[in-house]
């Protein structure tokens, strides 16, 4: 039993806390504060992280000039690829409605009825930052990130001198990589109580809708691997045979360690083998790990409004894309981070007044989501890397030399 894996754990705790919720559902209901507990500690997490992350990530990447062409062409498929990737994941959990018909404890949510959502206007203004560290007090998390995004590019600008800065911030980034994996130890104890919790209140009944759920986002997840990345690699004539064979086993890593972080490495020299230039590969890669989150950006739509579902919130459409707009930028930069998306869930429901208890609800079948999604953010950067190459006129239908 020692040799088992956090997520295999995690598996267990959810086993036990169905048992539990089924068969004691009184005490059940008295384990909230473990998932409470929790996440007051994953709220701990968002600011730290996200500085660490998206300064060292933007900053990281050397000279202005690094920035330049290339990097240009990358971010640019990338705001499409993620943009297309919440769409679809939006639009899934609109369709198969998961969290019909579920209840949730919740306090935050009357803020929401009351027509208390911010307007476009108020949001463009509540977005720009007073005080940074104001913003990481209050737990204003897209403040975070805008301040992030400048003081990244102007350490960018600055040069030599931005380097203690910088490494300052990679430090930050590594240490808090470190915290959060030991708050993950917990996440076992998180998941069995939380879902003892709602089964508790709720009956067995809620385990129709975690399995709605899951199939909702596979589904959506598997219809943006075939219709829009196949499309991609049929439009910019990339040579799908020898493709497949370079992603397979980066692809099947990440899938089965739930970590992009392991499939990185193989991904890279695979994708240098297949016909990328070194100097592309070497920046798109790594770049697409903090700013093309493809299965993430999908599961974070989709997740975001089945809370919503479960609380009975009925938000307006324009509420709806904010709240993407939200999650396009707050989902940056944490692909190496044990269940990164639950820090950055959380911070979006907190922003837009949605039950924060949605997240232990949704935690028991994170381990199973973020095998799937992880895979498709691997998948997802290596078909960018190969579309940068093509958009710089390299003939990826060339068998390279071995060197």
């Amino acid at each position: 039993m020692k040799k088992l894996t956090v997520t295999q754990w995690v598996f267990v705790g959810m086993a036990v806390g169905v048992a539990l919720g089924l068969a004691a559902p009184e005490f059940a209901v008295q384990l909230e504060i473990v998932s409470k507990i929790f996440l007051r500690l994953i709220k701990s997490i968002i600011a730290p992280l996200l500085f660490g992350t998206l300064v060292a990530g933007i900053a990281g990447s050397g000279s202005a000039k690094t920035m330049g062409r290339v990097g240009g062409k990358a971010m640019t498929y990338f705001l499409g690829a993620t943009s297309v990737a919440l769409v679809i994941g939006l639009l899934a959990v609109n369709i198969v409605q998961p969290g019909a018909g579920m209840t949730i404890q919740h306090t935050a949510v009357e803020g929401v009825k009351a027509g208390k959502q911010p307007t476009f206007t108020s949001f463009l203004e509540h977005a720009v930052p007073q005080s940074v560290i104001g913003a990481m007090a209050e737990g204003e998390v897209l403040q975070v990130v805008i301040f992030c995004l400048v003081f990244g590019a102007a350490c960018t600008i600055v040069g030599a001198k931005a380097r203690p800065v910088v490494e300052f911030a990679e430090s930050v980034a590594e240490v808090m990589f470190q915290y959060t994996k030991y708050v993950m130890y917990l996440a076992p104890f998180a998941v069995g109580a939380a879902i003892a919790v709602v089964i508790g209140r709720e009956g067995v009944g809620v385990l129709f809708n975690l399995g709605k759920l899951i199939a909702t986002v596979f589904g959506a997840l598997i219809f943006f691997v075939v219709a829009v990345l196949g499309f991609v690699t049929f439009a910019m004539r990339i040579p799908v045979k020898r493709f497949f064979q370079a992603v397979k086993d980066p692809v099947l890593l990440a899938f089965s360690t739930a970590s992009s972080e392991s499939a990185l490495p193989m991904a890279l020299q695979n994708m240098e083998k297949f016909g990328v230039p070194k100097h592309i590969v070497g920046l798109v890669l790594p770049l697409g790990y903090s700013f093309n989150l493809d299965g993430t950006t999908l599961y974070l739509s989709a997740a975001s409004i089945f809370v919503a579902q479960m609380a009975g919130v009925q938000l307006t459409a324009s509420q709806q894309l904010l709240m993407m707009a939200t999650l396009l930028l707050t989902s940056k930069g944490v692909a190496g981070v044990p269940r990164a998306s639950l820090v950055i869930l959380l911070a979006t429901l907190s922003a837009f007044n949605l039950p924060q208890e949605g997240v232990t609800v949704i935690l028991g079948v994170d381990a199973i989501l973020d095998m799937a999604r992880t895979s498709v953010n691997v998948l997802g950067n290596c078909v960018a890397s190969a579309v940068v190459a093509r958009w710089e006129g390299v003939d990826l239908n060339a068998v390279p030399s071995e060197s």
